[in-house]
């Protein structure tokens, strides 16, 4: 688009996460302005995993993480060997899925990222309802190879979207906000841009 940048259009798959079953189809277009902003993105999906079976996983995972004895720590997830204690699985899952927010925000044309690695979590208390961590991420820059550290606080209540604020140690901007505005699962994250911490 003239002056604004470059437009793609996509059809493609999703798949579960855990059991990589096929969990739906999405039509999608992407604007990467010329600007640094994020990309623009409008996209539409069909789900067909059952809707009530991913409320149920959802409400499993809270149950999990809510009913610990003490909060949650951990450092090094995966560890060197590429292995996830089964005690952290829950806090992997919500960290791939809090960090595919940077990762959409920080992506270009030219650039994109993986989540390699949660460098360290800790579970903060709260006296609500919901769930709530402080991560630092380790994000695979391709292609320039780069490790990117972040620092990601994610909050989570089953039924709501992942409220997700981060700071990139390689930015020389202010913490971003991607706040939930509509209801989903954790899988399914709805962002907009806000207050700081």
């Amino acid at each position: 688009i003239p002056d604004s940048g470059h437009k793609y259009y996509l059809q493609f798959t999703t798949e579960d996460y855990k059991t990589g079953e096929n969990a739906g189809s999405c039509l999608a277009t992407v604007l990467y302005p010329r600007t640094k902003s994020p990309p623009v993105v409008h996209i539409k999906c069909t789900r067909t995993k059952d809707q009530k079976q991913t409320q149920e996983e959802d409400n499993r995972l809270y149950q999990k993480i809510r009913h610990q004895a003490k909060p949650i720590t951990g450092n090094n997830i995966p560890d060197s060997y590429g292995n996830i204690e089964p005690a952290l699985e829950p806090v992997w899952a919500l960290a791939v899925a809090g960090s595919s927010y940077i990762m959409w925000e920080k992506s270009t044309e030219n650039l994109g990222y993986f989540m390699a690695q949660v460098k360290s979590v800790k579970q903060w208390i709260r006296k609500d309802d919901f769930i709530e961590f402080d991560y630092t991420v380790l994000l695979h820059e391709i292609p320039t190879q780069d490790i990117i550290p972040c620092h990601m606080r994610l909050t989570w209540l089953p039924g709501r979207p992942l409220k997700v604020k981060y700071f990139c140690a390689s930015e020389n901007e202010g913490l971003e906000d991607g706040s939930g505005m509509e209801s989903g699962s954790a899988a399914e994250i709805s962002h907009e841009r806000g207050a700081n911490f």
